[in-house]
């Protein structure tokens, strides 16, 4: 995964403008406090908020595109305006730009004042992008937008139900709603998930079906990760020997429109053996076990292709 070249540059500016000998404890310090789910409370300094660049707009930013690669598959939701809520440094932006390279309006509301300003350096001169100083949890209502996300942010507020009432009246086609993809966060997400089914949401992703979450019922945790290259400095800061890592995270994706959902979910790493292949699967009829043998010359050839979070449907058509 590489970054887009005025991000990569942007960065390296303001990494190259602070005393580098504390952007480890400042690391740490994020590190500390993302794991306590109080993340913004370390995003206090320049080297902080440096250190953040680093250390977990590459995560938060592999995340995002995943999933709007996702949401991109249904191409109706195109969309011609995004509202980002919490919107930090623009990460959300700089990955649906990936996406839908044509897209015409941003708008990002961020309330921490140096994390919006840092956010409007790293886009530059942008005549695309409106930035919005403010409180998520006090805006009475959120401008109407086509896409409206909602990126590493819920779990922080101490009511999500209220804010995502009111980011799904915005949403003019579709509503994201990306968090770490730990327990505690999904149990957020799967009440998220029944409160956008009861307002009459259709599901885009990752959901194959809009019954009960069966990972819920079972006491498990719907989550799938997104390998990223580690930089040197990133390496350095964390202390890590492997020259990348895993970011694990939760999702919905919910259209204003009816959705084909024929299609089950693959919530596991494949299991190989020799002559057949284990998928576990989330379907419409609860989660299954399949197994995929060597004789089924075409769903074989698409399971040793398949990977964790990838949809799957009877026709062994790998998506």
């Amino acid at each position: 995964m590489a970054y887009p070249a005025q991000l990569q540059a942007a960065i390296e500016r303001e990494v190259g403008a602070v005393d580098r000998t504390r952007l480890a404890s400042a690391a740490a310090r994020i590190t500390a406090t993302y794991k306590e789910g109080r993340f913004h409370g370390a995003l206090d300094s320049a080297e902080s908020r440096a250190a953040y660049l680093i250390t977990r707009l590459p995560a938060t930013f592999a995340a995002n595109l995943q999933v709007f690669r996702e949401v991109a598959q249904f191409a109706d939701l195109i969309p011609s305006s995004l509202l980002d809520l919490g919107a930090g440094p623009g990460t959300a932006m700089w990955a649906a730009r990936e996406v839908w390279p044509s897209l015409p309006l941003f708008r990002l509301v961020e309330n921490n004042a140096n994390f919006l300003q840092l956010g409007k350096r790293l886009a530059g001169e942008s005549a695309d992008t409106e930035w919005f100083q403010s409180d998520i949890a006090q805006m009475p209502e959120f401008p109407a937008s086509d896409l409206v996300v909602l990126s590493y942010v819920v779990g922080e507020l101490k009511n999500p139900v209220n804010v995502v009432e009111r980011a799904w009246a915005a949403a003019r086609k579709a509503l994201v709603v990306i968090e770490p993809g730990t327990p505690r966060n999904f149990a957020v997400i799967a009440d998220l998930r029944r409160q956008l089914i009861e307002l009459g949401g259709h599901m885009i992703a990752p959901c194959p079906h809009s019954q009960d979450c069966p990972m819920s019922a079972a006491n498990d945790w719907c989550h799938f990760s997104v390998r990223l290259a580690r930089s040197s400095e990133h390496r350095r800061l964390k202390g890590g020997a492997l020259g990348y890592e895993d970011e694990k995270f939760s999702y919905l994706a919910f259209s204003k429109s009816p959705v084909q959902t024929n299609f089950a979910r693959i919530i596991r790493h494949p299991l190989v053996h020799s002559g057949h292949i284990q998928l576990k699967l989330c379907t419409a009829n609860g989660l299954q076990s399949r197994t995929v043998t060597r004789s089924e010359k075409q769903p074989f050839r698409a399971a040793r292709n398949a990977k964790w979070g990838d949809r799957w449907d009877e026709n062994a058509q790998l998506e």
